[in-house]
């Protein structure tokens, strides 16, 4: 079958890396005897979920020249996401993360970014603006804005996305050690909800977007800033979504906690790809949610996206996490 076009369906832009994770869980990294090595990075994951419900995808990101920054290429390309945006360079190492897992809900993450991470420095003229315009949808993480030269580089992709029919999606994603101040994470992740029409983050995420953590004033805050769809996540009491018809309640689904850190990503590429698809909005973000359940149960984050059979099944039979749909 041959593709209308060449370019991906699905374009992320931000983090990548390398995850190295204990395969012992409960214990201090200082006591861990082995890890594991995945592929990381929140963007990234986004791609390979999306990738892994059947859709082209490719990522905006840069690696060092080195053994890890060629692993990361290797395993992009193994689970499906085109590397061909991905810069390399000389100057900065390709970063690792470390994690300690303490189950149900305790995941420390320790980021070896410094002096700085070469997926912050791609440049305005490293994005291929072409194909960030026709993408089906474009998804930036809030991180990618807290310097430079990346930030002019996400102002580049977003200002190519600005007039299309996609769907471009935030992730807001405040870190506050990537940021020189609190301020300057207000100013731009604000800013960047001028760019996108769906927006996604937990409630410190909206108190940095718009200055809200309620969930209910969060979400019509975003609304008022302009997005169709805020998705408010509130973990174990589940996923807030409003557009400005609809105000969607989805509980939590249960599952035995492994590691928490993949789930917002796993949401992600769920939600990309109910959005490609067309699905009625409280079906997507059911969807989303019981992804990010699945992949919760899981040790690693990149390699453990789930199939839509396999979200579909746990849907079915979890009934209780079906969606409760008021109209706003």
């Amino acid at each position: 079958m041959v593709r209308e076009t060449q370019y991906p369906e699905v374009i992320t832009m931000g983090r990548s890396g390398v995850d190295i994770y204990p395969l012992q869980s409960g214990v201090g990294l200082e006591d861990v005897e082995t890890f594991g090595k995945f592929l990381g990075g929140s963007p990234t994951n986004v791609a390979v979920a999306a990738a892994r419900m059947g859709h082209s995808a490719a990522v905006i990101s840069g690696v060092g020249d080195d053994p890890f920054g060629r692993f990361v290429r290797m395993e992009m390309n193994r689970l499906g996401v085109s590397d061909q945006f991905v810069i390399t360079t000389e100057n900065y190492k390709t970063p690792v993360t470390f994690c300690e897992i303490f189950p149900p809900d305790t995941f420390p993450l320790y980021f070896y970014r410094e002096p700085s991470a070469p997926d912050l420095q791609l440049r305005p003229q490293d994005v291929p603006v072409d194909a960030v315009a026709h993408a089906k949808v474009f998804l930036v993480s809030g991180t990618g804005l807290s310097d430079e030269p990346s930030r002019s580089a996400h102002w580049e992709a977003l200002r190519a996305r600005k007039n299309t029919s996609g769907w471009t999606i935030a992730d807001l994603d405040y870190r506050p050690m990537f940021w020189e101040s609190e301020e300057v994470a207000q100013r731009e992740i604000g800013s960047l909800l001028d760019y996108v029409n769906v927006a996604v983050g937990n409630k410190e995420e909206c108190r940095i977007a718009v200055g809200e953590t309620e969930p209910d004033r969060a979400a019509d805050a975003l609304l008022e800033r302009g997005v169709q769809l805020a998705i408010v996540k509130q973990g174990p009491k589940g996923t807030l979504a409003k557009t400005r018809d609809l105000r969607i309640e989805v509980p939590v689904t249960k599952v035995d906690t492994l590691n928490g850190l993949g789930a917002g990503d796993a949401f992600g590429g769920a939600l990309t790809h109910a959005l490609i698809a067309g699905w009625d909005i409280p079906t997507a973000i059911h969807f989303a949610s019981t992804a990010g359940a699945i992949v919760s149960s899981r040790l690693e984050c990149s390699t453990a996206m789930p199939t839509e059979g396999e979200v579909r099944e746990l849907m079915i039979q979890r009934t209780e996490t079906a969606p409760v749909v008021k109209e706003s």
